[in-house]
């Protein structure tokens, strides 16, 4: 769906509303091939210098539009942070703010977003303290204080200073999406929210100034996290300009793609970071990749039928388990209950899940026994599903 714009601001590109449920799956060469949902691409500025220390190929990233002159003031509105204390936009005059809009109950999509968001505040080091990162509670059905304090902390966000994630009545927040123009779609039946993954760059005047997205992309941890600090800082005066730490979009891996070679990636082991393990499938045998975080509850279901199609496929196929946006320390600790036995590896940068280009949790792609990509899969899979993906593969 593509929003539309404000009548006072110029038109824009605007993000996509989506559900971030379970996909179905489609037939593509010899079986049963599970494609992953994405989202539409917003043009990104041509100027290889869209700001400065932002490229062509980190605007492309953030999937940044860039709003032409003249500038125009970003809606205003005062709301509830996690800590009970009111927050008004005005009052982060003089410091360039990042607004998102999020599901305080989301489990996939955002948490990926707020893992970008705890890399980008380490990256912007000194400049932090004139950064601000502002999220938006969208779920009319969890509105409490206590609601988006347990998903900050439970995401690693609630100790950091340029953090707020904000809330109040369903009508307040229904009218603060509603100024931006951001597409918030609830079922009551279901309590299920779809929201548009918008992102704000407003600079130290309180103008609009850009608009990227969050999609499938922000799953490149390191790279997105990168851009999006330096697109911030670029807000700010001359004089408080830095360049922030972390890799470039230069240093992005190839895309995985279907019916290609799998990435040749390795990662830690979850538990022993100084042993490194392949993900890019093993030779003779097909390979499961299970993309999972101790914070989606989705995946934390899910991951006991891994566990039987692992003990039922037996020793003709490889599972291993990919953690990403989790905080230090929660991946090892739930792992050490969960009771699966097949190997778990990290992925703190996210270079593999950007790479796979992981929409949302859980995510599982499965490598032929030629370490050719055949699967992507959004979203769960029972035992029983799985274990005929992989059968009627090894029978084709």
């Amino acid at each position: 769906m593509t929003e539309k714009p404000r009548p006072d601001a110029p038109p824009t590109s605007r993000g996509t509303a989506v559900v971030w449920a379970s996909a179905g799956f489609i037939v593509v060469a010899a079986v049963a091939l599970i494609v992953a949902i994405g989202l539409p691409h917003s043009s990104a500025a041509s100027d290889p210098m869209v700001e400065p220390g932002i490229n062509a190929a980190a605007a492309d990233l953030l999937q940044l539009d860039v709003l032409p002159p003249p500038a125009y003031a970003a809606p205003a509105f005062t709301l509830t942070d996690q800590n009970g204390q009111p927050v008004s936009l005005s009052q982060y005059r003089g410091k360039s703010v990042v607004l998102t809009f999020g599901d305080d109950e989301c489990t996939d999509l955002c948490t990926l977003l707020a893992q970008d968001i705890v890399v980008a505040d380490k990256d912007l080091g000194a400049a932090a303290q004139n950064v601000v990162f502002l999220g938006v509670n969208v779920n009319p059905f969890h509105v409490a204080v206590s609601d988006v304090a347990a998903w900050s902390d439970q995401h690693g966000l609630h100790g950091s200073s340029n953090w707020e994630f904000v809330t109040g009545s369903t009508t307040q927040l229904a009218q603060v999406a509603d100024s931006y123009h951001v597409s918030v779609n609830a079922d009551p039946a279901t309590q299920s929210v779809g929201h548009g993954v918008e992102m704000f760059f407003i600079d130290p005047n309180g103008q609009e100034v850009g608009i990227g997205q969050f999609g499938t992309r922000s799953a490149s941890t390191a790279l997105y996290a990168h851009a999006m600090a330096q697109m911030a800082v670029d807000l700010l005066p001359p004089g408080s300009r830095t360049p922030v730490a972390g890799p470039t979009e230069s240093s992005a891996a190839v895309a995985a793609t279907l019916n290609a070679p799998a990435p040749a990636l390795t990662l830690p082991v979850l538990g022993d970071t100084s042993t490194k393990a392949s993900i890019a499938g093993t030779p003779g045998s097909y390979t499961v990749l299970n993309f999972w975080a101790s914070t989606c509850s989705a995946c934390v279901q899910e991951m006991p039928a891994l566990e039987k199609a692992h003990q039922a496929l037996g020793n003709s196929v490889a599972f291993v388990g990919v953690d990403i946006a989790d905080p230090t320390g929660a991946a090892a600790a739930f792992a050490r209950t969960s009771g699966v036995t097949y190997p778990l590896v990290v992925d703190a940068n996210g270079t593999a899940s950007g790479t796979y280009r992981v929409p949302g949790l859980p995510f599982t792609a499965i490598i032929g026994p030629d370490g050719t990509l055949l699967v992507r899969h959004a979203g769960t899979l029972t035992a029983e599903q799985l274990e005929y993906i992989v059968q009627t593969l090894q029978q084709n």
